[in-house]
Parts: structure tokens; C-alpha cells; sequence
């Protein structure tokens, strides 16, 4: 894809990529199997991609980035996915908590946290999910229950990226269990030699195997009140729902890359093998198959322009970044597994990259909301006009 033609690629931005692709795939991507090995990205690799300027450029210089527009994380995001880094890194969840701190800190909590987690010395994570509870954040159950000047937390979270490797929770928390929506709040918990803190089980997964996913336990963790973010307890629903056009942006930019690499090494591989004395690549099949992968693949591609453009002037609504989340995640699936069809028995090996991604896919369409519930807030939109 030729990205000096996106409307938010300035001749900066451009450059800055350049310099992305080069060292993710010459210095970062040989990493890769070393993660799936370990089910963790090394701590070294963070601190190598935060002095490079590669984890947060969009923070102000005086909180450890590059004062850029948030269009370089979402140039990051994509050539991470185009050199194949991605679904074993969870840069995503870790741009997401700083968003929320960037938004509701205070400038102490800014100070205190955002340019260690620039800088890769802090790794974040985001604990919503429990065992109990998912895309339905009401039914949190983890509590926050003050006492004096600490926050005691009791409960257990699940599917957390990042949980074992993390200094740094943005844990969703119940403040009042009577309250609802409007129980929920966001502390901050600092997790190294933390007493009552507990990772559990580094979760198996299918897919995504170089992230490590893991169980969280919370057992009378006593966290400073300091810890809270926003200035009154019961404003965590509302952080979550105002970042998620952010969150589902930069899933729906994830689903859009991959199809785009996908499509690029099936075409790499069909245009070697051969069948019946003729490269799969003459062959009509394949190329109405690649047609239809590369169309999708396209206009994905010019709706999450739309989408990335958006969220920079900062008019991206709910609706819209659920329909990118959906349907990126929906037509994910699909084209990578069209192309995997392609590459017959050999894209059933985990040794070519396609069957990685065929498995890395299928989570696209549950982690961030699921797209039941993507559908769900866009039909609400549609009842909003006829009110």
C-alpha cells in the first residue's frame, strides 16, 4: 500500500515510518519466534522500541514523546502488522491506558507514570474482563473499597494482554457495588512487590501465542486513593466509552494491515507454485479469489483512512469506530482464510506465517467488545435519527 497517498500522512509522518519498517523488520521481527517460545515479549525489546521513539511518540515532548499527532501511532500500529510484529505485541493495550491517562490524570499521575511508560521502562495493561464478566462492564465485580488515604481491592480478572510482563494496571474497579454504571471507576495499580497482587495462569491460547494473556488476582491490595483517575470516584463507565472510538479505531487499522499482508504473501506463494503445469497464479480460481481479497482489502483500507482521519480532527463518533471494528475484524477472518486456502496444505503449517495469522485473526472478532455488541451500539445510532 502506498501510505504517502493517506490524507493523514504528512511527509513527517512518511519518514518516521520509513524508519519504523526498516528497524521493526531488520532489528524487531527476528524476535518474534523467541515470544511465541516464551509466550511474553522480552522486556529488552520495550525498552529498545521506547529509545527509539516507538511507543508513544504521540505524548507531549515534556511526558517522554515526540509531541506528535496520534495519526504516528496509528502509522506505528500498521507497519507493525505489515512486518508481522503485531499479534505478539501488545503496543495496542499499552497506547490505550496511556490514552486514558493522557484524558482523566491528573498532571502528577501524567508525570508520575507516562514518560517511564513512554520510555518502555513501564509496561501497561488494562484489567476489565473476569471470569463473570466481559463486554458487559456493568457486571464487574472486582471492588475498590476505600479505606482512609488506600483503595482495598478485592476480585480477579481475566484475558488481561500484557498481565504478566505488566508494572502498571489500569484495573476497572466496582467503588459502589450498588450503583451500577455509575459504580464503575479506574484505578491505577502499580504491581511490582505489591502485596495481595497476584499473576495467575499465562493463558493458552490459539492465536496471538507471543502475547502473553493472563489471570489477575487482587486479594486486600491496598493502592493509594492518589491512585483514582478523574477527580471523583463513578466516572470510570464514561472514561471507557469516550475512549473506546480510539481503541476500536486501532483495531479496526490492525484487521485492515492484515489483510493487506496477507494478500502480498499469498501472491508471493502462488505466483512460485505450481499446478497442472501453470504457477497457481495463472490459474482463474486463484485470481478471482486474490481479486476479491484485494478489493476487500482496499476498501477497508479507505474507510479506515476515513476513520484515522477522523480521530485526528477528533469527529470520530462511537458508530463509526464500532462499523470499522466489525467489519475489519469480520473480513479479517475471511480473506486470510481465503488465502490460506490457497496455499493448500503448507497454510496449515504453522511454519508459514498465514497459519499464524489464521489463528491470530479469529480474537479480532471478541477482544475490544465483541461484534455482537459492535452491531448492537451502531443499530442504537440508527434508533437515535428517528427519535
Amino acid at each position: 500500500m502506498d501510505m504517502t497517498r493517506l490524507p493523514w500522512m504528512t511527509d513527517d509522518l512518511v519518514q518516521f515510518r520509513d524508519v519504523a519498517l526498516r528497524y521493526l523488520a531488520d532489528r524487531i521481527a527476528p524476535r518474534v519466534p523467541g515470544w511465541i517460545e516464551a509466550k511474553r515479549v522480552d522486556r529488552q525489546t520495550w525498552l529498545d522500541l521506547g529509545a527509539m521513539g516507538m511507543l508513544l511518540p504521540e505524548l507531549p515532548e515534556e511526558l517522554g514523546g515526540s509531541g506528535a499527532p496520534i495519526s504516528f501511532q496509528a502509522a506505528l500500529i500498521d507497519a507493525m502488522a505489515e512486518t508481522g510484529v503485531l499479534p505478539s505485541f501488545g503496543v495496542s493495550v499499552h497506547a490505550i491506558v496511556a490514552h486514558y491517562l493522557l484524558a482523566y490524570a491528573s498532571e502528577a499521575q501524567k508525570r508520575r507514570w507516562l514518560p517511564h511508560m513512554a520510555s518502555g521502562e513501564m509496561i501497561a495493561a488494562i484489567a476489565m474482563s473476569e471470569p463473570g464478566a466481559g463486554s458487559d462492564l456493568q457486571g464487574v465485580r472486582t471492588q475498590a473499597r476505600r479505606e482512609g488515604d488506600y483503595y482495598v481491592i478485592n476480585g480477579s480478572k481475566t484475558f488481561i494482554t500484557n498481565g504478566s510482563i505488566a508494572d502498571i494496571i489500569c484495573v476497572v474497579v466496582k467503588t459502589d457495588l450498588s450503583a451500577g454504571a455509575k459504580g464503575i471507576s479506574l484505578v491505577m495499580v502499580e504491581t511490582v512487590d505489591l502485596p495481595g497482587f497476584k499473576v495467575g495462569r499465562v493463558l493458552n491460547k490459539i492465536g496471538m501465542m507471543g502475547s502473553d494473556t493472563a489471570e489477575l488476582f487482587f486479594d486486600d491490595v491496598r493502592v493509594p486513593v492518589d491512585n483514582l483517575i478523574g477527580n471523583a470516584e463513578g466516572r470510570g463507565f464514561y472514561q471507557l466509552m469516550e475512549q473506546l472510538p480510539f481503541e476500536r479505531t486501532i483495531l479496526g487499522l490492525m484487521a485492515v494491515a492484515a489483510m493487506e499482508r496477507a494478500v502480498t504473501l499469498t501472491v508471493d506463494y502462488v505466483a512460485q507454485r505450481k499446478a497442472f503445469g501453470k504457477t497457481l497464479l495463472e490459474l482463474q480460481n486463484t485470481r478471482f479469489k486474490l481479486a476479491e481479497c484485494k478489493t476487500i482489502a482496499t476498501i477497508g483500507r479507505v474507510f479506515i483512512n476515513d476513520c484515522v482521519q477522523r480521530l485526528c480532527d477528533g469527529t470520530l463518533d462511537s458508530a463509526t469506530a464500532s462499523m470499522a471494528k466489525w467489519w475489519g475484524s469480520q473480513m479479517q477472518c475471511d480473506v486470510i482464510d481465503e488465502c490460506l486456502q490457497l496455499f493448500g496444505g503448507y497454510g496449515y503449517m504453522r511454519e508459514y506465517p498465514i497459519a499464524e495469522m489464521y489463528a491470530d485473526a479469529r480474537v479480532q472478532k471478541i477482544y475490544g467488545g465483541t461484534n455482537e455488541i459492535m452491531k448492537e451500539l451502531i443499530a442504537r445510532s440508527l434508533e437515535a435519527q428517528v427519535r
